[in-house]
């Protein structure tokens, strides 16, 4: 697979990466606003519009949509709490799914013995369960999670940590992300970026593109990937 003889150092995000635990995040904030007797009408496409820009984006586009929850409760780590909490239960009752074309592309990087690394901002106690409900993920030699580093994406912090930990004289690097802030992050460094998302259409893209420091490829999952890197 040229793909794999291409590069000596393979990054990955997690979150929408390699599990589908977008979904979960998304069900666990809709759980907690019906809990407090709120219905937040959005859609999965209308959450992930928000939370793969800003880390910020829905706290406010829950208080803007739902004003009475926020004169309710306006300590928005109060709500959040609530939403962890729904988030674990999920976990624990269903767990995420792995990414199309995820499971094929591990064991061929694991057939391969190339380095590989995850880079990212969950915590180390939800990543645990997670691997326990796939083992494949634990072919992942190094993980980078929250408590590793200090600034989070778009901050190169974490990438940048993990480049240092395992490139090796002239290894060429390369990251996948779902999200332009997390792709901000990785194209930081000397890696080469791909993003991998199949909601943003073409003129998305080219925003997103005119607000990275340099090009990037795009795939909408890694099955398109491993099809047109096969061979």
């Amino acid at each position: 697979m040229e793909l794999i003889q291409d590069y000596q150092l393979f990054l990955f995000d997690f979150d929408g990466i390699l599990v589908n635990t977008e979904e979960l995040h998304f069900r666990a904030y809709l759980e907690m606003c019906s809990n407090r007797g709120f219905h937040l009408n959005w859609d999965q496409k209308k959450y992930l519009s928000l939370a793969l820009y800003s880390a910020t984006a829905v706290k406010e586009g829950i208080y803007h949509t739902l004003p009475a929850l926020k004169k309710q409760e306006p300590c928005w780590d109060v709500l959040y709490g609530e939403k962890k909490k729904v988030y674990y239960a999920l976990l624990q009752s269903r767990g995420p799914q792995l990414m199309p074309g995820v499971e094929k592309l591990l064991l061929k990087l694991e057939a391969s013995g190339v380095k590989r690394c995850v880079v990212t901002h969950s915590p180390n106690e939800q990543i645990t369960w997670i691997r326990k409900q796939h083992p494949i993920l634990n072919t992942i030699p190094l993980w980078i999670t929250r408590e590793d580093y200090h600034q989070p994406k778009p901050s190169s912090e974490c990438y940048q940590k993990a480049i240092h930990l395992l490139k090796e004289a002239n290894d060429r690097i390369i990251g996948f992300e779902d999200s332009p802030r997390g792709l901000q992050a990785l194209l930081g460094t000397e890696a080469e970026g791909v993003l991998i998302s199949e909601i943003f259409d073409q003129n998305e893209l080219q925003k997103i593109s005119e607000g990275m420091p340099r090009p990037f490829s795009h795939f909408r999952s890694f099955e398109e990937l491993l099809a047109k890197h096969s061979g």
